[in-house]
């Protein structure tokens, strides 16, 4: 689908500016300059964000939107390692980086998608990956389903964008509403596996769908990216995995809302050693008594999630931090502890002054390699946390 001359084209131009390079389109009147400017804009998004994908020159990359909403490599590999079986069915298969990993995974995958541009793309790029045990088929999720024979797996990846491209988060708002043909979903799946926005509320979302067994919260690099919700009937409660993928490891810590519920835990005001802040994922499944639990560590308000400890966890789920002063808002305390300090990392944690306001007081730049906790204490004293980060604790920028 692509000429040789325009490949060798986009492969010289790779890592230029394709706004500059769209100005010289007359330049090259022998170049498909749009088509050449996709496929260049593709590349320089997977060859980060797809990499299994970017070493292969034939692939065909579609527009931007298609591009943009597509799993990462990491997050599409995460999920093809919890499924296999004979058959699996993609009902929204879109640019297809879920399925290409997905597929892998089963003896027969059929990917479904109602625009006819994907499916052609989609054809040519599975065939470029080697997959030979799939079917492509151009219609809509419905209208397949209704006639499918029943899968191991379905897997459905809503569109979360309304008639006027705007993002939406709730399902009733995603395209196809799954809630409408939630029964032929039960029917036709052993295992629905369902991709929701990462801001979507999960409590809310289980109040709506029947038969959750599982919810992974998956996070990159401590930025969550996506909401797995794994359907089959099962009598026992929904379990919560929060993930957390990252360059060198996966983070995986497990529960259910009963074991967050039922934890008991106590604060205590006094401050040890080490600070915790917990990753992205922990942060939105909520699981924040049962990880005081999980690790034998303090928290340090029931509202500031901030965990402390005299002993290092060196394998905490999140960033570590060295408390090296603890603050009050005192103007003769904030004078003496930060009078050295030109810059610092801020973050607020149940505090009633804004990071904005904050530096407004102290008069610190950002940056730097000093952080500051702006947090309340179990007995409700305001405080600020003066820390260094703990060696191999990976720096996230907020």
């Amino acid at each position: 689908m692509i000429s040789a001359t325009l490949n060798e084209f986009v492969k010289e131009h790779e890592n230029d500016d394709i706004h500059v390079l769209a100005l010289r389109a007359i330049q090259y009147p022998e170049i498909d300059m749009q088509l050449a400017i996709r496929q260049i804009t593709g590349r320089q998004i997977a060859k980060e964000k797809i990499p299994g994908w970017y070493i292969n020159e034939n692939i065909l990359y579609p527009k931007h939107l298609s591009l943009e909403q597509s799993s990462s490599e990491k997050t599409a590999r995460y999920k093809a390692n919890l499924v296999d079986g004979e058959r699996m069915v993609d009902l929204t298969g879109g640019m297809g980086v879920d399925f290409s990993f997905l597929a892998t995974r089963f003896k027969q995958a059929v990917y479904v998608e109602q625009q006819t541009e994907l499916t052609e793309i989609a054809t040519h790029n599975f065939k470029e990956l080697g997959l030979a045990n799939v079917t492509v088929k151009n219609t809509d999720a419905l209208s397949y389903l209704q006639e499918a024979t029943p899968a191991d797996l379905i897997y459905i990846d809503p569109a979360r964008r309304d008639t006027t491209g705007r993002k939406t988060v709730s399902i009733e708002d995603c395209t196809p509403n799954i809630l409408e043909f939630e029964n032929l979903l039960d029917e036709k799946g052993k295992l629905t596996m369902i991709k929701l926005s990462p801001m979507l509320d999960i409590s809310l979302a289980l109040k709506s769908l029947s038969d959750i067994s599982d919810v992974h919260i998956v996070s990159h690099n401590n930025e969550c990216k996506e909401l797995l919700f794994i359907k089959r009937k099962t009598n026992g409660e929904t379990r919560y995995h929060c993930v957390n993928i990252q360059k060198e490891k996966t983070d995986i810590l497990s529960f259910t809302r009963e074991q967050e519920e039922k934890t008991a835990i106590g604060y205590k005001p006094q401050i040890g050693k080490y600070l915790y802040e917990p990753n992205a994922s922990i942060t939105k499944a909520g699981a924040y008594k049962y990880l005081s639990t999980y690790y034998n560590i303090n928290k340090i308000h029931p509202n500031s999630h901030l965990y402390t400890s005299d002993s290092l966890i060196s394998d905490f789920h999140g960033r570590s931090f060295i408390i090296e002063n603890v603050c009050s808002l005192n103007k003769k305390d904030v004078k003496q502890h930060l009078q050295n300090i030109k810059q610092a990392n801020i973050t607020t944690r149940n505090f009633p002054l804004s990071v904005q306001e904050l530096r407004k007081r102290t008069g610190l730049k950002e940056g730097g390699e000093i952080f500051i906790f702006a947090t309340t204490l179990a007995n409700e004293k305001k405080v600020l946390l003066i820390c260094k980060k703990q060696i191999n604790s990976p720096l996230i920028v907020f």
